[in-house]
C-alpha cells in the first residue's frame, strides 16, 4: 500500500480545489454586486486593492519558493522569474482574489481621515495573505483564515478611524461605528446597551438598512450565496448548522436573563443577534474555509459549536462588540487539536458525543453564571 501525501484542503469527492474556489468566487457575487450597487465607489475601491495585494503578494511567494536551486551558476533575474512563473498555477490566482474579497467585503466604507482607509487595506491585506498563510507554506498549509487575521489586524491599528457610511437605503450613521459598535458603547449595563436595539427591525436589519462594513449588513445576498455553497458542497452543513444554531440557543438562553431582568422585547433580542454584525457571513464564508477546519465530521461538529460558544461569549461578556473574527482564529488554532490520530475519526463515537456535548454545555453554564451573578440589569 502506498500513502500519498496532500496538503489541505482535503476533499472527499470528485472536485478540484480550483473548483471549489470558484464555488466560493461566485457565491460571493451576490454579496459583492449589492456592495457595488450600495455603497458604490468605496465598495469597489475596497475589492480592487484588496484583491490586488493579495495577489501580488501570492505572486512574489510563488517566485521565491520556486527559485533555481543552486547549482554552481549564477542565473540572471529573467531565468529566475521565468523558472518561478512556471510554477505558477490557477489556485495561486484564485485563492488570494477569494481572501481579498472577503477581507475587501468586512471592511468599512471609508475612514476619518479618508486617507487612513488606504494605509488599512494594504497593510490588513499583507498581514493577512503573509502572515495568516504564506508563512506557513502557501495555500493549503496555513492554520489561520488570512481574511479574518487581515480584519483583527487592521480593526486593532485603525479602528478607531473607521467610518461607516450611509449605504444608500437609509441614512444610517455616517461616522462612529457599526450597530453592534453604537449598541455596546451605549452603556456598562448589558440591558441598558441592548435596550438601543429597538431602533432596528427585523426587516431593516435583513435587508441591510443599518450601518455597517460593506458585505455583511446584507443578509439577503449573503443567504443566497450560502445557498450555493451548499448545493455545490463547497461548504460543510455541519459547520454552518453547528455554529447558527449552537449561537442561537445561547443567545436564547442569555435572552431569557435579558428579557425576564431587564423587560428588553425577548423577539426583538433574538433579532438582533442573529441579524447584527457579522455571524451569517462568518458562518457562510469564513468558518466553512476547508484548510483552516478540521477533516472529520464529529470535528467540525465541535469547531461550529466551540465556535459559537466564543461568539456569543465575547459579544455578552467582552469589551469588544463584535466576536466573529476573534471566534474564527481561535478555533483555526484549535482545529489541529479536534484533528488528533489519537481520537479522531468521521464516527461518532459516545465519547465524541459525550464530548461535544461537554463543550457546549460549558459555554451555556459560563453564561448562566456570568449573567446571573454579575447581574443584567441597570
Amino acid at each position: 500500500m502506498s500513502i500519498i501525501k496532500e496538503t489541505s484542503p482535503h476533499i472527499h469527492r470528485k472536485d478540484s480545489l480550483a473548483r471549489m474556489l470558484i464555488d466560493v468566487l461566485v457565491s460571493l457575487s451576490p454579496v459583492s454586486i449589492t456592495a457595488i450597487i450600495v455603497f458604490g465607489l468605496p465598495a469597489l475601491r475596497n475589492l480592487l486593492i484588496s484583491v490586488a495585494v493579495m495577489m501580488a503578494a501570492e505572486f512574489v511567494f510563488v517566485l521565491i519558493m520556486n527559485r533555481i536551486p543552486y547549482d554552481g551558476t549564477k542565473h540572471t533575474f529573467k531565468e529566475q522569474f521565468l523558472h518561478g512563473c512556471k510554477a505558477y498555477r490557477i489556485h495561486h490566482i484564485l485563492a488570494p482574489i477569494v481572501s481579498g474579497v472577503i477581507f475587501a467585503l468586512i471592511m468599512p466604507s471609508g475612514s476619518n481621515p479618508g486617507y487612513v482607509i488606504y494605509i488599512a487595506l494594504i497593510l490588513g491585506s499583507l498581514f493577512g495573505i503573509v502572515i495568516g498563510k504564506l508563512v506557513f507554506g502557501g495555500t493549503g498549509q496555513n492554520i489561520f483564515n488570512p481574511a479574518a487575521a487581515g480584519m483583527v489586524f487592521a480593526k486593532l491599528c485603525f479602528g478607531s478611524r473607521y467610518v461607516y457610511g450611509t449605504n444608500g437605503y437609509v441614512n444610517a450613521v455616517s461616522s462612529g461605528g457599526t450597530m453592534l459598535s453604537d449598541v455596546a458603547s451605549s452603556s456598562s449595563s448589558l440591558i441598558s446597551r441592548y435596550e438601543a436595539i429597538e431602533q432596528y427591525s427585523a426587516l431593516d436589519m435583513f435587508l441591510g438598512r443599518i450601518p455597517g462594513t460593506l458585505g455583511e449588513t446584507f443578509k439577503f445576498a449573503i443567504l443566497l450565496g450560502l445557498i450555493y455553497l451548499l448545493i455545490r458542497r463547497a461548504a460543510d452543513y455541519r459547520v454552518v448548522i453547528s455554529y447558527l444554531g449552537g449561537y442561537a440557543v445561547l443567545m436564547a438562553i442569555a435572552g431569557i436573563f435579558v428579557s425576564v431582568r431587564g423587560g428588553v422585547n425577548y423577539g426583538q433580542w433574538m433579532a438582533f443577534s442573529l441579524l447584527s454584525g457579522g455571524v451569517l457571513f462568518g458562518a457562510t464564508y469564513m468558518f466553512t474555509d476547508p484548510v483552516t477546519m478540521p477533516i472529520n465530521a464529529p470535528g467540525r461538529v465541535m469547531y461550529g459549536l466551540l465556535g459559537a460558544g466564543l461568539t456569543a461569549t465575547i459579544r455578552l461578556f467582552g469589551a469588544l462588540p463584535e466576536g466573529v473574527a476573534f471566534s474564527i482564529l481561535i478555533c483555526n488554532l484549535v482545529a489541529p487539536a479536534l484533528d488528533h490520530y489519537t481520537y479522531s475519526g468521521n464516527r461518532f463515537t459516545k465519547k465524541k458525543v459525550l464530548f461535544t456535548c461537554g463543550i457546549f454545555a460549558a459555554f451555556v453554564l459560563a453564561i448562566c453564571l456570568g449573567l446571573g451573578f454579575t447581574g443584567v440589569a441597570a
